[in-house]
C-alpha cells in the first residue's frame, strides 16, 4: 500500500512539472517574434495582416508562432509543404484568435492537398444511409485534422477583400467545436450574454434562408443557408473580408462578431471596398 501512494504522489509530480515546462514553454513560443524573413512572407501571403491595428501585429506574431510549435503539416498528393504555406495558413488561423485567449488546443494536423479534393460524405434520413464522393476546398474534424486546398488557400489570402477565405472558414469551425459541438455557438466571450448571440444569429439564420430561397443576394454568402454552423463560418469570413458591408446589412451579427473576437475590422486603415 506505502509503495502504491508513493508510485502515485510520484506520478503526479511528475505530470504537474512536466505540465508546468509544457505551459511555460507554450507562455515563451507566444512571446517570441516572427524572423525578419517570415514577417516578409506573412506580409506578402496574407496582406490582410497589414490592415491589424500596429498593437495586434506582436500579438498576431506570438499567436502563429504558438500555432507552428504545435500543429504538424504534411502534404497530400505529392504537394511539398513549403515555409511559405506553413506561415500563410498559421497567419490567417491565428487571425481569429489575436486578440482573444481561445486557442485551437484539439488540434495538431493539417492535411494540405495541392487544389481542390475529393472527400466522403454520409447522409441519412433517418432510415437509409447513403454515402458519396464529393469535391471540397477544405474540411474541419472535431478535435483535427483540418484539411485544406493549398490553391484555395493562397487565392483566400491574397484576395482579402471578396468575402471569400476558406483558411477562415475551417478555423471557424474549429473555434465553433471548442463548445463540445459544431452548432454555430462557440464559446462566448466573458460578458457575452448567450441570449444576445442567440436571438442575433436565429434572426439572421431565418432572414438569410429566406433571401437565398428568393434569389435575393447578400453580402453573406449562400452557403450558410446549409446550416447554423456554416452560417457561422460564412459569417466570420465576411466579417475580417468585408466589414464594412456585413455591418451595414447585418448590424446585430458584426456586434456579435466584433464582442466574439475583440475586434473592429470596420476602423481598420484599408476598410473594404
Amino acid at each position: 500500500m506505502i509503495i502504491f501512494v508513493v508510485f502515485l504522489l510520484g506520478a503526479i509530480t511528475v505530470w504537474f512539472v512536466r505540465r508546468t515546462i509544457n505551459k511555460r514553454s507554450l507562455e515563451q513560443v507566444f512571446s517570441a517574434r516572427l524572423s525578419n524573413d517570415q514577417r516578409a512572407i506573412v506580409r506578402d501571403q496574407v496582406p490582410i495582416t497589414q490592415r491589424l491595428p500596429w498593437e495586434l501585429h506582436q500579438r498576431l506574431e506570438g499567436k502563429i508562432n504558438g500555432f507552428l510549435h504545435q500543429v504538424e503539416f504534411h502534404g497530400c498528393n505529392g504537394l511539398e509543404i513549403t515555409e511559405e504555406m506553413r506561415l500563410s495558413i498559421a497567419a490567417q488561423a491565428c487571425l481569429l484568435v489575436v486578440n482573444t485567449d481561445q486557442w485551437y488546443k484539439n488540434l495538431r494536423t493539417i492535411l494540405v492537398y495541392p487544389d481542390a479534393f475529393k472527400s466522403r460524405e454520409k447522409n441519412s434520413d433517418g432510415y437509409i444511409v447513403s454515402e458519396r464522393e464529393v469535391v471540397r476546398l477544405g474540411e474541419s474534424w472535431a478535435r483535427g485534422p483540418v484539411i485544406l486546398s493549398w490553391a484555395h488557400s493562397q487565392q483566400g489570402a491574397e484576395d482579402d477583400k471578396d468575402g471569400h477565405n476558406v483558411v477562415i472558414h475551417e478555423f471557424a469551425h474549429q473555434l465553433d467545436d471548442l463548445s463540445g459541438r459544431t452548432d454555430g455557438v462557440p464559446v462566448l466571450e466573458s460578458g457575452q450574454p448567450y441570449s444576445e448571440w442567440e436571438a442575433a444569429f436565429l434572426h439572421a439564420y431565418d432572414s438569410h434562408i429566406k433571401n437565398v430561397e428568393s434569389g435575393r443576394k447578400t453580402v453573406i454568402d449562400a452557403y450558410g443557408a446549409q446550416g447554423h454552423e456554416e452560417f457561422f463560418a460564412v459569417s466570420v469570413e465576411v466579417f475580417f473580408e468585408k466589414p464594412g458591408q456585413l455591418k451595414h446589412e447585418v448590424p446585430k451579427i458584426y456586434k456579435q462578431l466584433a464582442i466574439l473576437f475583440q475586434l473592429d475590422p470596420v476602423s481598420w486603415d484599408s476598410a473594404d471596398d
